[in-house]
C-alpha cells in the first residue's frame, strides 16, 4: 500500500517539497506519494485531520500554520518546544501526533556537511530574532560553539530568545551595534533583509579570518547579504538552498527511518 505524505501551507504553489521528497523516495525505492495542500485559513486542524483520516502518514507545515501545528501536536520534540513552531507532523499508530521542527538541524547539517565548517568551539553570530532564528538556536547550541550571539534590530526580542536558551550554552544578545569590536567565525543571517534588498547593519570588522557568512535566503547567484559579507571580510559564503533540502531530509528520516543523500537533490534544484 502506498504511503501518503503532504505539505500544507497558504500559499503553497511555490513549494519545492513534493519534488524533494519524490527524489528522496527514488533513492530508497520507497512506495510513497507526497502532495501539496492549500490549507484554508481558519481550517488548518480540520485539513490535517482529513488528510490523516484518508491514510496520511505525516505532513510538513509551512507558512502560516507552524504555530497552529505546534498547538495541534500531542507531543513535541525539545527543538519544536524551544522554537515554538512545528514544521513536521508525524502521525503515530497510537493515534497521537508528534510535532518536530527540522529547520535548525537542517541548517546545522548543511553548514557542517555540505559547506564543511565545524561549529564546535566557534564564535557564532545569529542575526534576527524571528521564527527562523528560534528554530536555529537549539541545534546550533547542541554543536557547542564557544559563544553564540543573537543580534536583532529590536534588542529586547534578542534578549527574550537568549533567556529561552540560556541553560544550553554561552549565549549573549543585543542590538547589532552592541557587539562592535567582536569577531565571529560563522555569521548566520536569519533576517528577511535579503528578500527586500536591505543591508544588515553589521559593525565593521565582524568577520574573523576564515569566516563563513550563511544566508537562510537563497536564489540565483549571491544574495545581497552574501555579497556584502564578501566585501567586508568573509572568507566564504553560502545560501539557504542546502538548508531547505537538509531540513526536508530530516523530515523524511523522521517518517521513514532512513536519511537521504542531499547532494544530488541540491544539484537538481540548482540546475532547475
Amino acid at each position: 500500500m502506498t504511503d501518503r505524505y503532504a505539505v500544507i501551507g497558504n500559499p503553497i504553489a511555490q513549494t519545492k517539497s513534493p519534488k524533494l521528497h519524490a527524489a528522496f523516495a527514488r533513492q530508497f525505492g520507497h512506495d510513497m506519494t507526497y502532495e501539496a495542500i492549500l490549507g484554508p485559513i481558519g481550517g488548518f486542524a480540520e485539513a490535517v485531520r482529513a488528510f490523516r483520516a484518508a491514510g496520511g502518514k505525516g505532513m510538513n507545515v509551512t507558512v502560516p500554520f507552524k504555530v497552529e501545528a505546534l498547538e495541534l501536536a500531542d507531543r513535541l520534540t525539545e527543538r519544536a518546544r524551544l522554537a515554538q513552531a512545528v514544521n513536521t507532523l508525524k502521525f503515530d499508530e497510537d493515534g497521537s501526533i508528534l510535532g518536530e521542527n527540522t529547520d535548525g538541524v537542517g541548517l546545522v547539517r548543511d553548514i557542517q556537511g555540505r559547506v564543511g565548517v565545524a561549529l564546535r568551539a566557534k564564535r557564532v553570530l545569529l542575526l534576527g530574532a524571528g521564527g527562523a532564528a528560534r528554530g536555529a538556536l537549539l541545534p546550533l547550541l547542541e554543536e557547542q560553539p564557544s559563544r553564540l550571539v543573537i543580534a536583532n534590530r529590536t534588542p529586547a526580542k534578542a534578549e527574550a530568545l537568549r533567556a529561552r536558551v540560556a541553560a544550553y550554552g554561552n549565549v549573549a544578545a543585543g542590538g547589532f551595534a552592541d557587539f562592535a569590536g567582536e569577531q565571529f567565525d560563522v555569521v548566520i543571517n536569519a533576517t528577511s533583509a535579503s528578500l527586500s534588498g536591505e543591508d544588515v547593519p553589521l559593525p565593521v570588522g565582524s568577520y574573523a579570518a576564515g569566516s563563513l557568512a550563511y544566508d537562510l535566503v537563497y536564489g540565483k547567484g549571491n544574495t545581497p547579504f552574501m555579497s556584502h559579507a564578501l566585501e567586508n571580510g568573509a572568507a566564504q559564503v553560502a545560501d539557504g538552498l542546502g538548508m531547505l533540502v537538509a531540513q526536508a531530509a530530516e523530515a523524511f528520516y523522521l517518517w521513514r527511518g532512513v536519511r537521504p543523500d542531499v547532494t544530488p537533490v541540491i544539484d537538481m534544484l540548482r540546475a532547475a
